[in-house]
């Protein structure tokens, strides 16, 4: 696989270019981040003006790349060389905010 595509990540089934020679396993990354106090107020005076909500947006991305670093370090220590079928999921509890990473790890090989 070229550097770029070392370790493919993917919302699709299949990895053009590759067929999956092995099913690992189903595998998964979470994270759960909360706002801190400046970002709840900064989030506070932007909810009065309108518009996008650039502190929660910074935290949600951060969760985001946070969750799929722990799902491909799980499917890596799993011996997987790719993930097929990534689905994101993010839920607010409490004002915490939970971005789960699901997918199946494979093992994939050039066509």
């Amino acid at each position: 696989m070229p550097a770029a595509t070392s370790f493919p990540i993917v919302t699709t089934p299949t990895i053009p270019g590759y067929r999956v020679k092995k099913i690992v396993g189903v595998v998964s990354g979470l994270t759960a981040r909360t706002r801190g106090v400046g970002g709840k107020f900064v989030a506070g005076l932007q909810s009065m003006v309108g518009g996008e909500v650039s502190a929660f947006t910074t935290e949600i991305e951060k969760a985001r790349v946070e969750a799929i670093d722990r799902l491909k370090q799980r499917a890596q220590e799993m011996g997987a060389n790719a993930v097929v079928g990534l689905d994101l999921e993010s839920s607010d509890l409490l004002s915490v905010i939970v971005i789960s990473a699901t997918g199946t790890a494979v093992v994939v090989e050039p066509e």
